[in-house]
Order: C-alpha cells, then sequence, then structure tokens
C-alpha cells in the first residue's frame, strides 16, 4: 500500500512498542495538521475518564479537533471485561462512521491495536476499514502490538522502545510528563 509521489494520497502512520510515547507522537502529528487548518479527530479506544493536560489543550481547538475518550480505562486488570469489551465496540463503529464521513483529514486511532490483540476485534476488520477510507485522508494507529499486517500496510512505522523510565525507580507519573 505504500503510495509514491501523490501528494493527495492519504498515508498510514502506526506508532507502536513497548516504550512510551506513541500516543503523544500521534498527538504530535494532530497538532501539525491543526496548524495547516486540517480537520482532527482523535478517538481514543483504552483511555478512560482520567484528565491528562492533552484533553485541557485539545478544548482550544474545538472548531478544528473533535476528542473522543471512548475506553474505560481498560487493561488487563479490568474490573469488567465485558463492559470494555462493549466500550471498545462502541468505539469501533463510531471510527467506522467517523472515516467513511470523510471530514476529517487526519484520524487519529489511540490504541486501537489493544482490540485484536486481545481477541476483541478482528484485524481484517482494521485492515479493511484503511483499504477503503477516503483516498486523502491520513490516519495514525498506536498502541503496542502491531501486527505484521498492519506493519506492512503502513506507509510509516515507528517502534517506541523503552531503555530507561522513571517509573522502574519509584518515581510516579508527573502532570506534564506522563498526564
Amino acid at each position: 500500500m505504500t503510495i509514491q509521489n501523490n501528494p493527495q494520497q492519504g498515508l498510514l502512520l502506526v506508532f507502536t512498542g513497548n516504550g512510551k510515547g506513541k500516543t503523544t507522537a500521534a498527538l504530535g502529528m494532530a497538532f501539525r495538521a491543526l496548524g495547516h487548518g486540517q480537520r482532527v479527530c482523535v478517538i481514543q479506544f483504552i483511555k478512560g475518564d482520567w484528565k491528562y493536560g492533552e484533553l485541557h489543550t485539545a478544548r482550544q481547538f474545538e472548531d478544528q479537533l473533535d476528542f473522543h475518550v471512548m475506553g474505560r480505562g481498560f487493561t488487563w486488570q479490568s474490573d469488567d471485561l465485558d463492559k470494555d469489551r462493549d466500550a471498545a465496540h462502541k468505539a469501533w463503529d463510531f471510527a467506522v462512521r467517523t472515516i467513511e464521513s470523510g471530514q476529517y483529514d487526519l484520524v487519529i486511532l489511540d490504541e486501537l491495536t489493544y482490540l485484536p490483540h486481545y481477541g476483541i476485534l478482528a484485524e481484517k476488520e482494521i485492515l479493511e476499514l484503511i483499504r477503503h477510507r477516503p483516498s486523502s485522508m491520513n490516519i495514525v494507529i498506536t498502541g503496542r502490538h502491531a501486527s505484521p499486517e498492519l506493519i506492512e500496510v503502513a506507509d510509516l512505522v515507528t517502534e517506541m522502545r523503552e531503555i530507561k523510565h522513571p517509573y522502574t525507580n519509584g518515581t510516579k507519573a508527573r502532570k506534564g510528563v506522563e498526564f
């Protein structure tokens, strides 16, 4: 699916790996697109209702940026996996409608890779939607465990690899750094 010399053709970017910074990189793409007057939609599949700095900043761009936090904070230690699956399916249905609408220049599907990894969504559905998106739309997908198939169809893949993190030494998450 690699695109060559067609500036109107949308790209698929994947930020994956075990290191921190995948969502941050995607949001950097969002702010770059906003700086060029483009319409952006961020759909977060896992993050729950906690408050973090990006949400406060996003409100300043309400005319160009739609930001949807649709998860329940799903982790392998969830208190209700059925509710997590239901929220993930609702977020996916919303993502399908959003992409098919064609009203955005950039759509960020934050933490989407977890859905096929945990068996919540068949990856073929993701790949099918990507293949049939509006031709000029850029899509960013983030999350650990990007599959070989997703990597193959992507135009850009960056793997975040943790080398060192203050959390391993007992440092708690900090405003402005982790949230």
